[in-house]
């Protein structure tokens, strides 16, 4: 019998994609800039002579938690080490003084390892000091004046009812003795020079309930008792609220007029007033 030839059958297979693996790229530790750096004490303070912490002590601690190794790192200033932290330095240091004269204190670009340690790893940095940064000063700069631009345009905006009970907060009852265009001009006054508080006063709506009471008060309609607990009605001493412990009289009532009570006697007193 003759012997079946079988044919042996060859399958392509398409190459198959391979997935790549994306690889986790390590974030780049900034380079450190080589240049001058001025340093200020906070909140303005111009001593003669400030002496800031320079080395590790029982009483002043000066350490540097480093996350990477999970371990506290001594600090200390010395002139002639090339890094603020002692367990790299070598040989005999010779300790320095870190010294603000009149609030202020300039480091040459020479001087890294100080540099380093009052800008990256003093822990009284942003406490009792700061680094001058200009483009941060610039940028700071520019949000106040786009601040202190939208408030005056906000305060051209203000009715005459909502500026005088904006600058009751400042003026108390002498809103009283201004005319219109006396009220016109110094809340122009006062948000150019507070934007920040301008705005929130102009946004908080108890400033203009606060006005309406005290304005209120003034006229007979509502009476405060004379130890400023107790609001009642001008005319019949009739009760209206107690005042809580510790709280203003007047933003005590301006959160009553928001009660379902207190909006009933919010809207009479306004017939009355206007």
């Amino acid at each position: 019998m003759a012997k079946k030839e079988i044919a042996e059958e060859t399958v392509e297979v398409a190459p198959q994609p391979t997935k790549k693996v994306k690889q986790v790229q390590e974030p780049k530790v900034p380079q450190w800039e080589f240049r001058d750096r001025m340093y200020f004490l906070k909140n303005n303070k111009q001593p003669l002579i400030f002496t800031l912490p320079g080395r590790h002590s029982a009483r002043r601690p000066l350490l540097y938690f480093d996350e990477k190794e999970g371990v506290q790192r001594e600090l200390r200033y010395a002139t002639n080490q090339n890094s603020p932290f002692v367990d790299e330095q070598k040989g005999t240091a010779t300790l320095g003084r870190i010294v603000f004269r009149d609030g202020k204190l300039f480091v040459p670009k020479e001087q890294v390892a100080l540099q380093k340690l009052l800008s990256l790893y003093h822990p009284l940095r942003d406490q009792f000091f700061y680094e001058y940064n200009p483009v941060q000063e610039s940028v700071n700069e520019l949000d106040y004046i786009n601040m202190e631009i939208d408030a005056l345009i906000l305060a051209k905006q203000l009715e005459i009812e909502q500026v005088e009970a904006i600058l009751r907060v400042e003026y108390g009852s002498k809103v009283d003795k201004l005319s219109s265009s006396e009220l016109k001009r110094d809340v122009l006054v006062f948000a150019k020079r507070n934007p920040g508080l301008f705005i929130e006063l102009a946004n908080d709506e108890n400033v203009e309930l606060r006005n309406v009471g005290v304005k209120a008060t003034q006229q007979g309609i509502i009476k405060l008792s004379s130890d400023q607990r107790t609001f009642t009605y001008g005319d019949t001493d009739r009760k209206l609220m107690t005042v809580p412990f510790d709280e203003h009289p007047y933003s005590a009532l301006a959160a009553w007029f928001k009660t379902d009570e207190g909006m009933e006697v919010y809207k009479h007193i306004m017939k009355k007033l206007f």
